[in-house]
């Protein structure tokens, strides 16, 4: 049986995953690619170096994140979340990226039953001398679905 799921299911899996696929337009074209997130009250924290996806949604402010817990064709749960793109800068952003960090630790701990020391464990690596673009995706509306058979 497929259902809706409510904001509070929706947002339990945000809270419980910390992989999903953004999706943003550029030139026209939708793209949609994996990252590493971390969802606190209303709003999805992310970070990344510079390039593509960041000078795309600089452009244009619309995203979507898709977040999926998929066990078989019969039992799964699927959320899609529709947003803003806001980028930070400063204190903001080591703020913002210090709460990632501590979130996405939390969430493998409990998922995983794995430890992390350093934030290029769980996520794409950035240069050494490049300073992550930190980013949050401000939700604007969530919906999802499940299936149990």
């Amino acid at each position: 049986m497929i259902k809706n799921l409510d904001r509070i299911e929706c947002e339990l899996i945000l809270k419980q995953n910390y992989i999903g696929h953004l999706a943003y337009v550029y030139q026209n074209k939708p793209f949609v690619i994996p990252i590493t997130y971390f969802f606190n009250a209303n709003k999805i924290i992310c970070y990344s170096g510079e390039g593509h996806k960041i000078n795309a949604m600089r452009k244009h402010a619309p995203v979507a994140l898709e977040v999926s817990d998929i066990t078989s064709v019969n039992h799964w749960q699927s959320i899609a979340v529709h947003g803003s793109y806001e980028e930070y800068e400063g204190s903001e952003a080591k703020a913002l990226l210090h709460e990632f960090s501590l979130g996405i630790k939390d969430i493998i701990m409990t998922k995983e039953r794995r430890d992390l020391d350093f934030i290029s464990e769980f996520s794409a690596k950035i240069a050494k001398n490049d300073i992550p673009i930190v980013f949050v995706i401000n939700i604007e509306e969530i919906t999802g679905k499940m299936r149990r058979k």
